[in-house]
């Protein structure tokens, strides 16, 4: 078993990504924090990408909706950085 697997990392979110966060219909909301939360488990799951360009920030897909975030292993941190539409996720980045 890798150590990352035993350790939970600490899930933080950015004020941008709780305010985007916070416009979502409830349900998808729900998703999303969910899927958010599990990153806790592992930063780094199945279908996750590396964004090209960023080589500090990766991204989930949650439906329509995209996650960027990021990793500090050393302090055992993810930060939530974006969440938005896929037609808007990338942009101001």
């Amino acid at each position: 078993m890798r150590d990352e697997e035993t350790r939970a990392f600490e899930v933080l979110f950015d004020s941008r990504a709780r305010k985007e966060l916070g416009k979502l219909d409830r349900p998808v909301a729900r998703r999303v924090h969910s899927a958010i939360m599990a990153l806790s488990q592992d930063p780094r799951p199945d279908g996750c990408r590396q964004l090209r360009g960023f080589p500090d920030l990766w991204r989930i897909r949650v439906g329509d909706h995209r996650i960027v975030y990021s990793i500090d292993d050393g302090r055992l941190i993810v930060v939530a950085l974006r969440v938005a539409h896929r037609r808007d996720a990338y942009r101001n980045l």
